[in-house]
Parts: structure tokens; C-alpha cells; sequence
């Protein structure tokens, strides 16, 4: 089991694909049921770097954001994933890093957050985006949420499109009880989860 504090270190993403950006729009779909396969650690390292990888010394990151205040958390459900134990990670972007927030399979407790939607249990792993709103609102005021919540929507896609060209499938799910997210992951209180993306292959 993932120990909380844990460090893993990640494969370095790839940025030389061939698989075109034109081909990864044209096949994005929703999916809603994931087969036994695993993902491999590499899979689960491209899709967090795709969602809030650093991409120069000045710290400027995959998705736009306002101010470059990057307001974003992305956590890492995994269940079934080679060589990472089950349990809740935190991306470290800077670091291109996982450190380990909580222990255990915790797939049916954010099912049930997400009021019941058990299809989620099937996907091998489960990006949770999240916002730190106060890093944006603390600028911008009340419309850095909105920014903050722009900003999400950015990384979702960007996970989505990476999926597909890793040859894997993803669905998105925006309908669950936030406060409860948070307890069954463990999440810090100011960690406002916006975004879950559940990510496997289809079946």
C-alpha cells in the first residue's frame, strides 16, 4: 500500500509523438466501462504531465493560466496501475513526481461521492483535478474562480487528448458532492475537487 509521504518518481513524458493532435479531437469520446488491463506507470506519468506538466524553466506549465498563478491540484486514483501501489497521489509538477496522500483502493468511496456511479470502480486509475481557488481570488477576486475553473477545463482536455494517443479511453464526470470527494480521498479543505477523469481501456 502507498504510504502517506511517499515519493515516486515518474518516467519523463514523451513530447515526440506521432500520433496527431488532429486524430486524438476526431476519436475523444466519453466512456463508461474500462476492461481488467492495467495502466503502466508511463501512462499515468504522460497523463499528469499533460494535464499540469511543467514545460520550461520559468515554471510555465501545459495549460494556460491566469496570471500563471496555477491554481491547480491534479490527484492520481490509482487501483490498478504497474508498479504504483493502490492508493491517492498528489502530482508534483515541478518535480514531475508523485507523493502519496492516502493508502488503499479508494474507487468505490468517490463512486459513491459521485452519487453512485459505480461504472467509475472499473477504470484502473482516476485523475481528480482540483482547484486551490485563494491562489487566483487572491489577485483577481471573485472572478479568479472563474479562472480557476477555466483553467480546469483546460487540463481535462488536455488528459482527455493524451488519452487517446496513448491508445487509452476516459470519461469525465462532474456530478458529485464535493466535501465528500475530499473525505474519501483525503484531500486538503482548500483543495476544491472540479473535475474527475476516470482513464483505462475500454472494453
Amino acid at each position: 500500500m502507498a504510504q502517506a509521504g511517499l515519493a515516486v518518481t515518474l518516467p519523463e513524458p514523451r513530447r515526440d509523438s506521432s500520433y496527431p493532435l488532429e486524430r486524438a479531437l476526431a476519436e475523444r469520446r466519453t466512456v463508461r466501462e474500462f476492461g481488467p488491463a492495467a495502466l503502466r506507470l508511463a501512462d499515468v506519468a504522460q497523463l499528469a504531465w499533460a494535464a499540469q506538466g511543467v514545460i520550461a524553466p520559468s515554471g510555465r506549465r501545459t495549460t494556460p493560466s491566469a496570471g500563471a498563478l496555477y491554481p491547480l491540484e491534479v490527484y492520481i486514483v490509482a487501483a490498478n496501475v504497474q508498479d504504483l501501489a493502490p492508493g491517492v497521489y498528489r502530482y508534483q509538477p515541478s518535480l514531475h513526481r508523485l507523493a502519496a496522500v492516502a493508502e488503499g483502493d479508494r474507487r468505490s468511496e468517490l463512486a459513491e461521492a459521485a452519487w453512485g456511479q459505480r461504472w467509475m470502480e472499473q477504470a484502473p486509475a482516476i485523475l481528480v483535478i482540483a482547484a486551490v481557488e485563494r491562489r487566483t481570488t487572491a489577485k483577481y477576486g471573485q472572478r479568479g474562480v472563474r479562472y480557476a475553473h477555466m483553467e480546469a477545463g483546460h487540463a481535462a482536455q488536455n488528459a482527455l487528448l493524451q488519452a487517446r494517443a496513448l491508445d487509452l479511453d476516459a470519461g469525465l464526470v462532474g456530478a458529485f458532492t464535493d466535501a465528500d470527494v475530499q473525505a474519501a480521498l483525503g484531500l486538503p479543505r482548500d483543495a476544491r475537487p472540479l473535475y474527475l477523469v476516470p482513464v483505462g481501456k475500454s472494453r
